[in-house]
């Protein structure tokens, strides 16, 4: 299904310029050097191709022939474009110049072995340098004295064009490469057809801590996984056509032009993005998803196009399926897919895979963004990101277990349960931290409502009867009469030390905590005080007696009770409710 969807998207993508798809045979390489060398082969100099955006250098993605080599020991140099150890036989402060060396020379011969075929008279002066090219003076050169430098290409003086764009060469190479296309015949998983199976498959880039050379999605490399005598990629039987339209569309996305609308990361996640058919929806996905109902403040979102697509997403996930027309012209039948990677040595591991309607998309981020969203502050995000929600599970945001990622995309764009494991890490935090912040309760109501059928409101419930949800209103009550009769200069409250029991155990808590609140209470004076005393005694009256211990899905009742009590002491009311405070 994977490599079916990746090799029906190769067509879209071929029509498009943006993403500049390459044919077989050829791929697109980020160039950050180039060798300039005379009409007569001397070099004339040795120059820096990358660009500076935002105070960022990248490299120059071109067009060159042929795809990068896999990872290994054996020499294998690409033709007229390299790093600088086969171009040059250089490489800064080279941990194996022997390799280095060796690297140089079967560069040069690969090339020189074909000066008599290739009629070309670019190619000549780039043979007539290589056989004069003395890598003891390659230290001369300022840009190869960056250890980041990567792929180089040849240029001659004058022309604008690289030498591997020349006619004649790229005649030549399309002859060998039509000729090279004698694999082994074979019935092709991806289209069906009786194919040359392709060996291997290129490397996929982009995926975050994948290795620089990239990584396979399909490969075998053990005797364990050879079946019925097959192996490699034999084993997997893809033709070499549907290989390199799957692998070509997948770096597009990845590694290429579009890739800030299309890739995405969550936490050690590699997300790919993409739709059938041009949608507004796949340019802001990415960008939403990444920053969240927030994405519009500031100067985050400068393009006006961009904002106005913005805001009709967020327009469509406040009002539903009427406004969906405007996203998208026919969200019923345009489809959209998102694949997410995790590097696992020289391969991708598939960590997530799913593809629906656009219409079915926008509806279950409609139904995550009504199930996550509580009354909070003015600066609370309406609709946190997922790596935000992940962030509430551990200490620090690096430290969210990666374990939950797959699960709780799942929740949120194909409308499935929240992962357990996601809830379960909130309350053993609360615990540990002890304060109810705005982010844990979106995630505790969100579970809640959808994996317990709970019904609960975004502010405070008064009708509420729920026991835990009461002991939590009880226990902010308790806290706000102490900071009331104490004052604001109070080093720690209840919360501090007994947020954690009251909420496990609160039988053993909560008589101690009320005869401690009678002396709170007779330090208050006036209608506060009056008040104050009717709030506790309402909360209280439907309590039989405290229970002895809560389990887990009444611990998440007891922090929204007591955020929604908490939230409600600190928001303004109209005149009637501040007559009675």
């Amino acid at each position: 299904m994977i490599l079916q969807a990746l090799h029906e998207l190769y067509d879209r993508l071929e029509r498009e310029p943006f993403y500049k798809i390459v044919s077989p045979g050829f791929s697109l390489q980020k160039i950050s050097f180039r060798v300039v060398v005379r009409p007569d082969g001397t070099l004339f100099d040795i120059q820096d191709a990358r660009t500076s955006d935002e105070n960022r250098i990248r490299p120059v993605q071109i067009r060159v022939l042929g795809s990068t080599k896999p990872t290994g020991s054996a020499l294998n140099p690409c033709f007229l474009w390299d790093n600088s150890s086969y171009m040059l036989g250089y490489k800064y402060e080279d941990p194996k110049p022997d390799r280095t060396a060796k690297a140089f020379l079967a560069f040069r011969e690969k090339h020189l072995a074909l000066e008599e075929t290739i009629h070309s008279s670019p190619y000549q002066a780039v043979c007539r340098f290589l056989a004069q090219w003395d890598p003891d003076t390659a230290i001369k050169y300022p840009v190869l004295q960056d250890p980041t430098i990567g792929f180089g290409v040849f240029q001659i003086l004058g022309e604008t064009s690289y030498v591997h764009e020349d006619a004649e060469v790229l005649k030549w190479w399309k002859s060998q490469f039509q000729e090279n296309e004698t694999g082994e015949i074979g019935q092709c998983l991806v289209t069906g057809a009786d194919s040359p199976i392709a060996r291997l498959h290129q490397k996929i880039k982009g995926v975050a801590g994948g290795q620089s050379a990239g990584t396979s999605l399909v490969g075998f490399n053990l005797d364990a996984f050879t079946s019925y005598g097959k192996d490699q990629s034999f084993n997997a039987p893809v033709s070499e056509d549907a290989a390199f339209r799957y692998t070509t569309a997948l770096n597009a996305l990845l590694d290429g032009p579009g890739r800030e609308k299309h890739r995405l990361l969550v936490g050690d996640m590699t997300l790919a993005f993409w739709t059938d058919r041009p949608s507004p929806v796949e340019d802001i996905f990415a960008l939403f998803t990444s920053a969240g109902s927030g994405v519009l403040e500031g100067e985050k979102v400068q393009d006006e196009t961009l904002r106005k697509k913005l805001e009709t997403l967020l327009k469509a996930l406040r009002e539903g399926r009427e406004s969906y027309g405007e996203l998208d012209d026919n969200p019923e039948q345009t489809r959209f897919y998102i694949l997410g990677l995790s590097p696992n040595a020289a391969r991708a591991s598939v960590r997530f895979f799913y593809s629906n309607t656009l219409s079915a998309l926008l509806d279950n981020l409609r139904k995550h963004v009504e199930d996550i969203r509580i009354r909070g502050g003015p600066r609370d995000p309406e609709c946190p990101t997922i790596w935000q929600i992940l962030a509430q599970t551990a200490r620090e945001a690096k430290e969210a277990p990666p374990v939950l990622e797959g699960p709780l995309l799942k929740a949120v764009i194909a409308g499935y349960r929240y992962p357990p494991g996601l809830y379960q890490a909130v309350i053993r935090r609360l615990h540990m931290e002890r304060n109810v912040t705005y982010l844990k309760a979106c995630i505790i109501k969100a579970y809640l409502m959808r994996n317990h059928g709970k019904e609960i409101t975004m502010s405070l419930n008064h009708e509420s009867k729920e026991p835990a949800y009461r002991l939590g209103r009880l226990f902010s009550a308790l806290e706000k009469t102490q900071l009331d009769a104490l004052g604001p200069g109070l080093s720690s409250t209840i919360r501090e030390k007994f947020y954690s029991s009251a909420s496990a155990t609160p039988g053993t808590v909560f008589p101690r905590l009320l005869r401690t609140y009678q002396h709170h209470l007779a330090k208050m004076e006036g209608g506060r005080k009056i008040y104050r005393e009717k709030l506790v005694q309402e909360i209280l009256d439907p309590i039989e007696a405290f229970p002895t211990h809560l389990n887990l899905t009444e611990q998440g009742l007891f922090a929204l009770g007591y955020y929604h009590q908490t939230r409600d002491f600190y928001t303004k009311h109209d005149a009637v409710e501040s007559a009675k405070e």
